[in-house]
């Protein structure tokens, strides 16, 4: 009833409307009406009521509940079941154990704050309430466990179209980060459940520094990690970049579930990558070897040619990559 009322709301903003038209479009007392603006008014949505006038919708809140976003998602199945939390330990978490009760693939997590984020290799991340996006997608591919990587490739290639439209420039430094001036400003997480040549869900999750403040990170990861209000100096529509993300990943998905191939992602993971012509260090089982990066494979492996001239490619798995002299 809630979320009708503030439907209502928005399609008058430009007029009042009385509480008794509420009342005979939804069929409740003025009373109960009145108690559900109140709600709204805590949620943080400003509301103006008169008598005789009725209720009018001022300004909405920066909350990224499925109501504030969903005018700008047009997609037919990622984001048609949208789960929001206002504080939530990781919605990769919540996100397994949804797909586990049967969730339908496609299914969005949204949390405005994770209190135990975390990314690849277990590393830790800052998840500040009302500054980033942490979101979480279910995915239920019909494929052999080994080509899940590639759908990593799905959400960097996703990420940078969606900063494109809004005329920001960043690069992706393989397998998961997306990066603005050698810094880390996403990082993505791909976890799967399956059998042996079963796939039950894949959980990708992404979380986007929009708004954070250079006193939202440890002082330690400040020379690896900032935030698009940083770069910018502009704080970032988060409604907006959701609802894009969103939508740009099911038109790159899309290739994967029908063909599964993810041309067009690598396409793009590779005219913005962050590595490829660079020297880079690989980290792997406690050691270090250098290396050269010279593209990215189809199935989302990473080539490189060491000093000898020899040619390796790279699954993620338990491997980073660094700049020899920094972040990337």
């Amino acid at each position: 009833m809630k979320d009708a009322i503030l439907n209502l709301l928005k399609k008058s903003t430009e007029d009042f409307i009385s509480g008794q038209i509420i009342s005979e479009k939804l069929g409740v007392s003025r009373t109960a009406i009145w108690k559900y603006i109140n709600i709204l008014r805590k949620e943080g949505y400003t509301i103006d009521s008169y008598s005789k006038k009725g209720y009018k919708l001022i300004s909405s809140p920066d909350i990224l509940t499925y109501e504030e976003v969903k005018n700008i998602i047009h997609t037919k199945y990622i984001g048609q079941e949208f789960f929001y939390f206002d504080s939530i330990d990781s919605t990769n978490t919540v996100g397994k154990k949804l797909a586990e009760k049967g969730e339908p693939n496609g299914t969005i997590i949204v949390s405005e704050e994770q209190t135990m984020g975390h990314g690849r290799l277990g590393r830790n991340w800052v998840s500040p309430k009302y500054k980033g996006i942490w979101l979480s997608i279910i995915l239920r591919p019909n494929v052999d466990p080994i080509n899940v990587s590639k759908i990593t490739q799905i959400a960097a290639a996703a990420m940078i179209r969606t900063l494109k439209s809004l005329k920001i420039d960043a690069f992706v430094k393989w397998p998961n980060d997306i990066v603005m001036n050698d810094k880390k400003i996403c990082g993505i997480l791909t976890e799967m459940s399956a059998e042996l040549n079963r796939v039950n869900y894949v959980i990708v999750g992404m979380g986007i520094n929009a708004n954070l403040d250079k006193t939202d990170f440890n002082k330690d990861i400040l020379n690896k990690a900032t935030s698009l209000k940083i770069e910018t100096n502009s704080s970032i529509n988060r409604k907006i970049f959701l609802g894009t993300l969103i939508n740009e990943f099911e038109k790159l998905y899309d290739e994967f579930q029908e063909n599964f191939t993810v041309t067009k992602s690598i396409e793009i993971c590779k005219k913005y990558s962050a590595v490829i012509g660079n020297d880079i260090k690989i980290l792997h089982s406690g050691k270090e070897f250098y290396a050269k990066a010279i593209d990215i494979e189809e199935n989302g492996e990473l080539v490189v040619q060491y000093k000898d001239g020899s040619i390796e490619k790279l699954i993620s798995g338990e491997i980073s990559i660094r700049g020899l002299n920094g972040y990337i």
